[in-house]
């Protein structure tokens, strides 16, 4: 184990990487079962959509553990599963069928791009302002999750606001539980919001919070090649298509960046280590999720807890994967966790990844705006995808305009023509 997933070298061991790999998994247990909830809605059923869920979310991360030997851990995003619900297939009048051969496709075309290096061409064409800025916006944003997920912060007249009863119920659980966390981790407890998470749940059942999910404990199936190919030339195809492409890829592309970042694997020329290795985890776990069940999968931002935690090898993902399998016969106890007991520690992780902020070049305002762009568009934008692409957009053009087009790269060039086409795309 140590030979294969290199501990030492990595300055961590088994056991840092398996508590990384438990507190990963726990913080990111809930799309177990909103994933499930919102596909469900299209006409899929919960259950199969569970096990595809699950099952998806293990094998690609388990390539990320054995291929690329990084601590991210890899299942279905948020986001484009309401797309294929609510747009295809509520807004277009399409079949949810149709909507995963749309997802396959995807798939089929990450696999060729990250085969002949063109995502990869694209993580290393972000320029080293912008990759600690999308850091420190992924560490904001997975903060705002955790405080709307807890009930904290809530829709209101000015967008969002503060939760008139924040100090009761589960926004007041959330608030013990980021205080018992805080001051674990001010005493540097090992383990501290993996166990802050476990304080937080059992506090909350005398309270009604923490309740019994029920459900069977044997394992449910997923689908198995649920496509419908009859539409697939048509335009409203493409589109599809290239909408589910174009969020998945930047949404790796920025998670990737922030917690390679936050884990200091981001070498002196700007790449992240195996990112092809990385790259192919995602592409295989949508051509694969898509075959059994379920949207586009992705590198998701909680892989960040476990980074906080320690994690720097894959011995965390794969911890992650054994975890999703082991979950398809515990459904109930996970299901169990409450928002409010995840909460604080994405809070948390939403503190430590501000850092890279101070390193970032404020006194140039051709680095400082897109720098400052693209974290304040992660958060009210609600998107990793549009915060990269409000930097990418300012940075070239504020380069162009100053006469600093040295400073821009023939990739991020070709990253710019991408976001242009988006722009597009969408006003059509």
């Amino acid at each position: 184990m140590e030979k294969f997933f290199k501990l030492k070298e990595r300055k961590t061991d088994v056991k840092t990487e398996i508590m990384a790999g438990i507190t990963t998994f726990l913080t990111m247990a809930y799309i177990l079962a909103v994933n499930p909830g919102i596909l469900s809605e299209s006409g899929m059923d919960f259950s199969k959509v569970f096990a595809a869920t699950a099952i998806a979310s293990a094998i690609a991360t388990l390539v990320m553990a054995l291929l690329a030997n990084l601590p991210f851990a890899l299942a279905p995003g948020m986001g484009l599963n309401a797309f294929l619900t609510y747009t295809v297939v509520f807004g277009m009048g399409y079949t949810w069928q149709f909507a995963l051969t749309a997802v396959f496709v995807e798939g089929i075309i990450f696999l060729i791009l990250t085969a002949i290096n063109i995502r990869e061409a694209i993580v290393n064409s972000i320029p080293a302002n912008l990759k600690k800025a999308i850091g420190v916006g992924i560490g904001l944003f997975i903060a705002f999750i955790g405080m709307q997920n807890a009930g904290i912060i809530v829709d209101g007249a000015t967008l969002v606001s503060l939760n008139a009863d924040w100090f009761m119920g589960a926004p007041g659980l959330a608030m013990v539980g980021l205080v018992i966390t805080g001051i674990l981790l001010a005493y540097k407890v090992n383990g501290a919001l993996l166990i802050g998470i476990i304080a937080t749940t059992i506090i909350g059942i005398p309270f009604g919070i923490t309740k019994y999910a029920g459900g069977s404990f044997v394992p449910p199936a997923p689908y198995f090649f649920p496509f419908e190919f009859s539409n697939i030339l048509s335009l409203d195809f493409v589109v599809i298509v290239f909408t589910f492409l174009f969020v998945d890829m930047f949404d790796t592309v920025g998670t990737l960046i922030g917690c390679a970042t936050k884990a200091d694997m981001v070498q002196k020329d700007g790449s992240i280590p195996n990112c092809k290795e990385a790259l192919f985890a995602d592409a295989v776990g949508t051509t694969l999720g898509a075959v059994l069940g379920t949207s586009t999968v992705t590198t998701f931002v909680e892989s960040s807890s476990g980074v906080v935690e320690g994690g720097r090898t894959g011995l965390t993902a794969l911890t992650v994967a054994i975890l999703f399998l082991l979950s398809l016969f515990l459904e109930p106890l996970f299901g169990s966790i409450p928002s409010a007991a995840t909460a604080p520690a994405l809070i948390i992780v939403g503190v430590m990844m501000m850092s890279p902020v101070k390193e970032i070049e404020w006194n140039d305002m051709t680095e400082a705006i897109p720098a400052f762009l693209t974290m304040i568009f992660m958060i009210v934008a609600y998107s990793i995808a549009d915060g990269i692409m409000f930097g990418i957009l300012s940075y070239v053009l504020l380069k162009a305009f100053t006469k600093k087009t040295k400073d821009i790269s023939k990739m991020t060039w070709v990253v710019f023509g991408l976001f242009v086409l988006k722009i597009i795309f969408g006003a059509l």
